[in-house]
């Protein structure tokens, strides 16, 4: 019924707890989930888990934040494009919120490494997962210089505002909401995510990071990604169950060619 279309089961505080996860998915109605690479030198544990579990698929990337770590080539991205249950090339993106003392025109190699995941995905035809923090005016500007033949993506985790919203939206992307949209805090997140099309939203759990309310401050799971539809189906003025259909016929429509679904 459910699809969390971005977790990191992979890291530690979840890779030793798997049975009890899926144990926990399968009672909440959570049948699929997208499992998220973060470095070359994680690939290999994100894709066992999507070889290992017909529910679960992987992306292959390398996170905007990731530093010290092997840094990605078209031809390395292309090629982990063409392994089974690879759907999506990231995530990548551009984040500019910890700088540690460097200027935005010191993060070209963010940049760079960006165009590298655009092009990768252009080739490939797999789309992008985006990640974007405070560094939402140069995502977009990247994009528009290399999108091309791209075949769309998502801004996962989204937590910008309704013109950056409207913008992604222009340019093919689906737009996904993780816990934050639960938090007390999160009020002007909430207009947007009232403001984007039912048929353009994703939902996500980002776990093991940022759990919904009530399980706020927590361990995140998959199995909580419920929590995020029943949000956005208060702010849609609608019944969770047809957010759930909605959400999981986007990624469906999104990761199509991957996915094997017509």
């Amino acid at each position: 019924m459910y699809v969390d279309s971005h977790c990191h089961l992979s890291f530690p505080e979840l890779a030793t707890r798997l049975p009890e996860i899926r144990a926990a998915m399968a009672e909440a109605r959570v049948d699929r989930a997208l499992c998220i690479c973060t470095t070359l030198e994680e690939f290999d544990r994100v894709h066992a888990l999507a070889t290992s579990h017909d529910n679960f698929w992987c992306s292959a990337g390398v996170h905007p934040d990731s530093e010290d770590v092997r840094e990605p080539g078209v031809d390395d991205l292309f090629a982990l494009a063409a392994k089974p249950k690879v759907v999506a090339i990231g995530e990548t993106g551009l984040d500019y919120f910890r700088l540690a003392g460097r200027t935005v025109v010191e993060m070209e190699w963010q940049r760079d490494r960006f165009r590298v995941h655009i092009r990768a995905a252009r080739r490939s035809g797999l789309p992008l997962v985006i990640h974007t923090r405070s560094a939402s005016d140069d995502t977009l500007r990247v994009l528009r210089e290399e999108q091309g033949e791209l075949a769309g993506g998502v801004f996962h985790c989204f937590t910008e505002t309704a013109k950056v919203a409207r913008a992604a939206l222009d340019l093919g992307f689906y737009i996904s909401f993780s816990g934050i949209l639960t938090f007390k805090t999160a009020t002007e997140l909430r207009e947007v995510a009232a403001f984007v099309p039912l048929d353009r939203c994703l939902i996500e759990t980002d776990s093991p990071y940022l759990a919904p309310v009530p399980y706020r401050g927590k361990t995140n799971s998959p199995a909580y990604v419920p929590w995020i539809a029943r949000q956005l189906a208060e702010l849609k003025r609608m019944d969770v169950e047809e957010v759930a259909v909605a959400t999981s016929r986007n990624f469906e429509r999104l990761f199509a060619r991957t996915l094997e679904i017509t």
